[in-house]
């Protein structure tokens, strides 16, 4: 469990430098599913190259968690837990996995850039990683995301 101390810090940091961000601190999550899978995300996101995100529907029905929705603030963290970033959603679509398109693929920012490499990339994610029993399928329903980076500039 990540301790909230840091995340509460970074927050009020934020909002010092920018009083109309709101009181309630945004929900804290990194990418990926390990140490490193949140590294290297995290990393192309400070370099400006991912400006985008894809999630398994399935996921969100299985955890109960609430989907992204466009104007929401969501602050990244590293590998380690620590907060790192400050990310607005921008848009969000809910595609069949088969229906991505190469744009969304190349807003995520991952490998060279291909639809081909987002679609390797994500089947193995999802058969390993998923929330849900239901796994991967070629036309489960993938929440696209983006976002624009807030903070750090």
């Amino acid at each position: 469990m990540t301790d909230p101390a840091p995340i509460e810090t970074f927050w009020h940091g934020l909002r010092s430098a920018d009083p109309t961000l709101p009181e309630a601190v945004p929900e804290a999550w990194a990418f990926g599913a390990t140490r490193a899978q949140a590294d290297d995300l995290l990393a192309l996101v400070l370099d400006g190259i991912k400006t985008g995100t894809a999630s398994s529907l399935w996921d969100y029905e299985a955890t109960g968690d609430p989907l992204p929705a466009v104007g929401d603030l969501s602050i990244l963290l590293d590998g380690d837990g620590m907060p790192r970033a400050l990310i607005e959603t921008t848009d969000v679509r809910i595609r069949a996995f088969d229906a991505v398109p190469s744009e969304h693929a190349f807003a995520e920012g991952e490998g060279d850039l291909t639809l081909t490499h987002w679609r390797t990339v994500h089947e193995r994610f999802w058969r390993e990683h998923s929330e849900s029993p239901r796994g991967f399928e070629p036309d489960m329903p993938v929440v696209c995301e983006l976002f624009r980076l807030r903070y750090p500039r």
